[in-house]
């Protein structure tokens, strides 16, 4: 079973994607707007809420993290701590829905943690960051929608959970395409940055140790499977070769 997971580095094609038959597709994020794939993953509470709004989880195979429906609920009942952002989408009849994030946990107290924990970090872009992450999300759903509630592994980035998944799903051959990397000291590397639910076109790169320790442990646990990182190990003309 040959399976590709697609990342939202730029040095992935914005013009096509390699699917079909013969392989299995998986895709992060965002990646939704310009194509369909056989199993879309978000990790992110506001990308997830995209999602769902596009209608594209209603047709599509979706994986989402802290996905948990509950019955009926009046949301205007929810205490909240002061200065907790809430974003949620219109019910419109919906009977069912999904409650992320935090109930008391501001930005302004993420931003507090991250400079403690690392005051050498640019507080503008900490700023920008947290801004981006924190608050309660409140999604209103249908009931037969395509959603899978990610189990394991939990807190990884998209583009590695996407690879444990399809490792999980049976992969014996793993591309992945669009896994650039980041480096905090250079620009941010993400196709869709500048966009809804993004982060500003300016901002800087992350601190990639804990992908790179996503990786290995997936590389670990599924030490059957064997992994390649398109644009390192093989070109895309090569991929597409090897998967027909």
């Amino acid at each position: 079973m040959k399976h590709i997971v697609y990342g939202n580095g730029e040095s992935r094609p914005k013009d096509k994607i390699i699917g079909g038959e013969w392989v299995t597709t998986w895709g992060c994020n965002a990646i939704y707007r310009d194509f369909t794939v056989d199993n879309l993953v978000s990790v992110d509470y506001g990308m997830q809420q995209e999602i769902y709004e596009s209608g594209y989880a209603l047709k599509n195979k979706c994986w989402f993290t802290d996905w948990e429906i509950l019955p009926p609920i009046d949301t205007s009942m929810i205490a909240l701590g002061e200065g907790v952002p809430v974003y949620e989408t219109e019910q419109n009849g919906k009977q069912l829905c999904v409650i992320q994030g935090n109930t008391h946990f501001t930005p302004e107290d993420a931003i507090k943690d991250m400079m403690k924990e690392n005051p050498n970090l640019d507080e503008n872009d900490v700023r920008a960051k947290c801004n981006k992450d924190v608050g309660l999300y409140i999604t209103w759903i249908e009931k037969n929608d395509m959603v899978e509630r990610i189990q394991y592994p939990l807190n990884w980035s998209a583009g590695h959970t996407a690879a444990h998944l399809a490792c999980q799903s049976g992969a014996e051959e793993l591309y992945m395409c669009g896994f650039d990397g980041s480096n905090y000291s250079e620009p941010l590397n993400n196709i869709y940055k500048g966009s809804k639910n993004y982060l500003a076109t300016d901002s800087r790169g992350f601190n990639t140790t804990n992908w790179d320790n996503q990786f290995k442990l997936v590389q670990k646990e599924f030490s059957n499977v064997q992994f390649y990182k398109v644009g390192t190990d093989l070109t895309y003309e090569e991929l597409y070769n090897n998967i027909r």
